[in-house]
This record gives C-alpha cells, sequence and structure tokens, in this order.
C-alpha cells in the first residue's frame, strides 16, 4: 500500500533493534537532564518571587521580570540558535549554552542587588535558547525515525512536563527550608552534574551534507539569514515580553500595545525576508508542510491552554478553597506522577495508532477533562475533583507534546532538523507564554473568582477541542498506522 509522503512517522524495518544500547541511554540521560533542568526552571522561582524581592528590595512591579528576564532571551533567540546549530555543530553550542546556564544561576544563586539577579535570569534565559533546540535535535538525530525515537521522545517529554511541575513544588519547600536562593543553586547543580559527562557522550552533528573530505567543513556551506535572524528575534522579544506583560497589567498599557504590534509587523516582515533569500533561516516550504503547520498548532493549544489551566486552578485552590502551598504543591505532585505514567505508554500508543490520531485523541481527552472542572465548587470536596480531573487532563496533555514533537520532525532532513525542533520548542514556550495573558486575566479581572474560574476553563476545553478538529482536518489521512 502508498505511503503518503507527509508521514508523521517512517515503517520500522524488520530486524530494527527497538531497545536502546548502553551508549544511548547515557546520550539520552544528558539530554533528558538538560530539559529537566532547563523545565524546572521555567516555575521554581514562582513561589519563592516574595521572599526574593524582601531580600533584594525588588519591588512588586519589580518582580514581574525574576520571570519575564528568563522569557523573552529563553523564547525569542530559539530560532536563531536552532540553525546556527544546525550550520556550525549542534554539539558544541549545546556544551556552551549548559556552561552559560551553569555560570548564569550561580551569578543569580550570589546575587547582590536587583540588577545582578536580573542579568543572572537574562543569561539563563539564553543558555535556555541553546540548549532547548540544539539539545532536541541532537536527540531527534542521535536516534532514527521509529520506536526508538518514540520512546526517546516520550522520556523527553515526560521529564518536560515532569520538570515543570517538580519546580512548583520544590520551590516552595526549598524556599521554606532553605530560602530562595536555593532554588537557583539547584540549577547551578544540575549543570555541574550534566556539563562533565556531555562532552564525552555526545558526537558532532555536523550535517554530512555540510562537511567535506574526512568530515572537514567545506568552505562553501549555507550561510546564517542576518536579515531573518534579526527579524525573527526582535520580533518574538517583543511579542513575548507584550504577553508576558499583560499577564500581570493587562493590555491596555503603552508598552503592551507598542511591543505587541512591533511584533506582529517585525514577524510578517520576517516572513517576507524569507520568501526573498538565498539561505533562508525558515524555510517557506517547510512550513507549508501539513505536518509542521498543524502538529505545531497541536502544540501551540496543548501548552497554551495546559499552562492557563494550572495557573486557574492555583487561584483555585488557594483562594477559594485555602488550601496552603504545600496542599497547592500535593495536588500538582499528583499531576506529575500521572504526566510520567502517561509518558511511559505514549509512545506504545503512538507505535499501535500513529503520532497523527494519538495528537487529535490526546488534544480531546484534554478538552474532555478540562471541561470536568466546570463542576467545581466552593466546598472542600472539590479538591479530589480538581485533582483528579488535572491529573488525568495533563496525562491528555503528555500525549499531545509527544505525538505534535514526532508529527513536526519525522520527516525532516538532519541538516534541517534544528530548524524543526526550534519551531517546535518556540511553540512550547510561546504557547506557555501567551495561554495566561489571553485567558487567565479572565479569572483574576472577575468580580467573582469562582464565576471567573468556570468561564476560563470553560473557553480553555472549547479552544483544545476546536484545536483537535482543525488538527484532524488539516492532517487528513495521510499519515499511516507504523
Amino acid at each position: 500500500m502508498a505511503t503518503d509522503t507527509t508521514t508523521t512517522g517512517t515503517h520500522t524495518p524488520l530486524g530494527t533493534p527497538t531497545k536502546l544500547s548502553t551508549r544511548d541511554k547515557l546520550v539520552l540521560f544528558v539530554l533528558c537532564a538538560a530539559q529537566f533542568m532547563v523545565a524546572l526552571d521555567f516555575s521554581v522561582l514562582n513561589v519563592a518571587l516574595p521572599t526574593l524581592g524582601a531580600d533584594l528590595g525588588m519591588s512588586q512591579s519589580g518582580l514581574q521580570w525574576a520571570v519575564t528576564a528568563f522569557a523573552l532571551p529563553s523564547g525569542g533567540f530559539l530560532l536563531l540558535f536552532g540553525r546556527i546549530g544546525d550550520l556550525y555543530g549542534r554539539r558544541r553550542l549545546f556544551l556552551t549554552g549548559l556552561a552559560l546556564f551553569g555560570a548564569a544561576s550561580l551569578l543569580a544563586t550570589f546575587a547582590w542587588n536587583p540588577a545582578s539577579f536580573l542579568t543572572g535570569r537574562a543569561l539563563q534565559g539564553l543558555g535556555a535558547a541553546t540548549i532547548v533546540p540544539t539539545g532536541m535535535s541532537l536527540l531527534t538525530t542521535t536516534f532514527p525515525e521509529g520506536p526508538a525515537r518514540d520512546r526517546a521522545l516520550g522520556i523527553s517529554g515526560t521529564l518536560l512536563s515532569l520538570g515543570y511541575t517538580t519546580g512548583m513544588v520544590a520551590g516552595g519547600v526549598l524556599t521554606d527550608a532553605f530560602g530562595w536562593r536555593s532554588t537557583m543553586a539547584l540549577l547551578t547543580l544540575f549543570a555541574v552534574l550534566v556539563l562533565p559527562l556531555a562532552p564525552a557522550l555526545l558526537p558532532e552533528s555536523l550535517p554530512h551534507s555540510l562537511k567535506g573530505m574526512g568530515g572537514a567543513p567545506i568552505p562553501d556551506r549555507p550561510r546564517l539569514d542576518i536579515p531573518g535572524a534579526i527579524t525573527v528575534t526582535a520580533g518574538l522579544l517583543s511579542l513575548i515580553y507584550a504577553l508576558s506583560t499583560a499577564a500581570d497589567h493587562g493590555f491596555a498599557r503603552p508598552d503592551v500595545i507598542t511591543t505587541l504590534i512591533a511584533g506582529v509587523l517585525l514577524l510578517t516582515t520576517f516572513a517576507y525576508v524569507e520568501s526573498r533569500t538565498t539561505h533562508p533561516l525558515v524555510s517557506l516550504p517547510m512550513l507549508r508542510r501539513r505536518t509542521v503547520a498543524w502538529g505545531n498548532l497541536g502544540g501551540l493549544v496543548t501548552f497554551s491552554m495546559m499552562s492557563t489551566v494550572v495557573f486557574v486552578l492555583t487561584l483555585y485552590l488557594q483562594e477559594i478553597l485555602h488550601l496552603s502551598s504545600f496542599e497547592t504543591g500535593l495536588v500538582f505532585g499528583v499531576q506529575g506522577i500521572l504526566s510520567a505514567v502517561a509518558g511511559v505508554y505514549a509512545p506504545k500508543v503512538i507505535g499501535r495508532i500513529g503520532a497523527r490520531r494519538t495528537l487529535i485523541a490526546s488534544l480531546t481527552g484534554q478538552a474532555a477533562f478540562t471541561a470536568t472542572l466546570l463542576t467545581l465548587t466552593t466546598h472542600t470536596w472539590s479538591v479530589w475533583v480538581a485533582t483528579a480531573a488535572v491529573s488525568l487532563a495533563s496525562m491528555c496533555h503528555l500525549g499531545a507534546i509527544i505525538s505534535y514533537g514526532l508529527t513536526v520532525t519525522s520527516g525532516v532532513p538532519d541538516e534541517e532538523q534544528g530548524l524543526a525542533t526550534g519551531l517546535v520548542t518556540s511553540t512550547q514556550q510561546v504557547g506557555i507564554t501567551i495561554g495566561i495573558p489571553l485567558l487567565g486575566v479572565l479569572a483574576t479581572t472577575s468580580g467573582d473568582l469562582m464565576s471567573g474560574v468556570h468561564t476560563v476553563v470553560g473557553i480553555d476545553a472549547a479552544i483544545a477541542l476546536g484545536a483537535a478538529v482543525l488538527v484532524a482536518v488539516g492532517l487528513g489521512r495521510g499519515v499511516t498506522k507504523r
């Protein structure tokens, strides 16, 4: 039977080993530990912000920059560093990012004033923007399409989700026990543990098409698209700043409106530049692939809608049910455990029904369990409903993370894997960023918080379900079961 060329996965030849060798496991450990470290950084500081502000003398408005200073470079430079890794070597860029992240975390640990702390956070974000796309592309080029890559991405996706959840729990525990500096020290420790292992395990990944005789780089390899790099990086920085600021201050502020418009204009200019250049930063034919376009839509929705659910559920548990930070952390701890379980079984499901069907089913399940939160009340027994619903929704969310990553990166040549994974991780970063300002603000500005929570989860579930339908139609029936 003929197979559509836009498949999200390839058939595994008979006899292809599905078990990972010891070296493969060690490579996977290094790459996943780095991804877990970055995911941890997204949330570990949240609970510590009030203590941090009092210690360093940061104002309430200044605390926003503790988050934004990391989010701006970590999201804004993803595509650029993904492409630089394609052209000049992913391993060396990955190692550079690890070293930068570790040094920046150490600076943030011993910060003596707001400026030194925010500098550390910004450099952490720059290191994360280097680690994430190069680490993902190293993973997808190390493990061939089929069960090996499915399993590797399953573990990576599980640790990504688990890292974010662990950060929420660990941040509160560490801050209460040792102070806010311990949250940054934890990240420093991760970098110190991973960095010495990486050089010996990770091979250089300069694509064969960019090598000459004996593996030496050829002199006429594709050049970096400087105009494209400038416009897309500036556009993403503007967009992320606007959405991050809007999450705390709303969309009415002049700087939010200005940077939002600037971001849209810069990204539009980027698209024009890419259509005219010989060596584009982003291949427009790649963006026209059904798997890339619709897979990234699914990723954007699953990340943005799940981050919104976590945000409004935190408000609900603490402001309406009056749970402590520790008790709230336990709820999300259950969520993290079940997400880890989902990460084990998701690759097996993908192997049976394919990445396309798994993505559609996962988005549908995420929508259904999110809708269950509409039954929440002010009674304390609702905590059990909240725990079950968010945990089951997160299991589906984990399935969507893995299947959308496979959908986007499968069938992409090795020399463009950095670009493809850059798109995947940019979608992830933008998704995490846009959900809360677009929907979460409806809960915080509502006169009745309970009513606001219901409004947000209702819209959230509807968007996830709508995305499932669009992805189903957009991908069509061209993806075959492996």
